[in-house]
């Protein structure tokens, strides 16, 4: 084998077996206690940073993307469980209609843009070109290839109106990946996690990695790089997801008053309707 050859077969395997993302360095599971503390703090800063947000008038898209079954929702649930909704949604956009087919294709996704003290996740983006879409065959090999050509200079017009736009990949070895189906599949509660695509996402696992590097290939530009996340750990995923989050956006603790609780309003002159009048939910437990 020569030295070009030899070159070009290392390139491959930095990809794993069978094409599959680079996997970390092995390290033992986080355990429980040790995650649950780290994030109650992280909690607490992501609070501090929701009212950094509003007060400075932010306006923050953070997009999550990646291999199916990669931890995506959890990270997403982790940051926003804690949060006003009100200033901190989740978008999580259904396919589109036939109207929104014929439309520019980043249209549907503009209307969800933050406005000043906002911070939108998207679970899944207008990436779903890059990736299912392409793979799938749900696009015209035009319609991909102008998307590659469109995308940087769309989110570079974002992070020029002031829009803060962070990017996560989230990337899963296919042993785990087909361990975390296997547990949809038995597990009723998780069942509706996986869909008909997300199974083809197994049966198309090399062309899903030729499109993801591609993909970066295209839009890992300097005002809006990709920061990839290795998913095979659960925990140590979403802490480092959080940590990273949180160390992107320079924020302050805003002082907020001491709050006491009011004394109660007297029921003078009030009567209560009769118990009997008001339909109860059965206390069963």
């Amino acid at each position: 084998m020569g030295k070009k050859e030899k070159k070009d077969s290392v390139a491959e395997d930095s990809l794993g077996p069978l094409g599959r993302d680079s996997a970390a360095p092995k390290q033992p599971r986080l355990k429980k206690s040790e995650y649950d503390k780290v994030l109650a703090d992280f909690q607490v800063e992501l609070v501090k940073l929701q009212k950094w947000i509003q007060t400075a008038g932010l306006k923050v898209v953070v997009i999550f993307e990646g291999r199916d079954a990669a931890g995506k929702g959890g990270a997403i649930k982790r940051i926003t469980q804690s949060l006003n909704p009100r200033v901190c949604r989740v978008e999580a956009l259904a396919k589109p209609t036939e109207r929104e087919r014929t439309q520019w294709y980043f249209q549907r996704y503009v209307q969800y843009l933050p406005g000043a003290g906002e911070m939108v996740c998207f679970d899944r983006s207008w990436y779903n070109r890059a990736g299912v879409e392409r793979v799938m065959g749900f696009c015209t090999e035009q319609e991909y290839r102008e998307f590659l050509r469109s995308c940087p200079e769309f989110e570079r017009m974002l992070v020029r109106s002031g829009i803060i736009l962070i990017k996560y990949w989230f990337s899963v070895s296919d042993e785990e990946q087909e361990r975390r189906f296997q547990k949809r599949i038995e597990d009723p509660v998780r069942r509706w996690k996986i869909s008909e695509v997300d199974l083809q996402s197994r049966k198309f696992w090399i062309d899903y990695s030729k499109a993801k590097d591609e993909m970066f290939a295209h839009t890992d530009i300097k005002q809006a790089p990709w920061y990839v996340v290795h998913g095979d750990d659960k925990r140590r995923a979403r802490l480092n997801v959080i940590a990273h989050f949180l160390s992107l956006i320079p924020y302050q603790e805003v002082h907020e008053p001491e709050l006491e609780l009011p004394d109660r309003q007297n029921n003078i002159k009030y009567m209560r309707p009769p118990l009997d009048d008001q339909t109860f939910v059965p206390e069963v437990f």
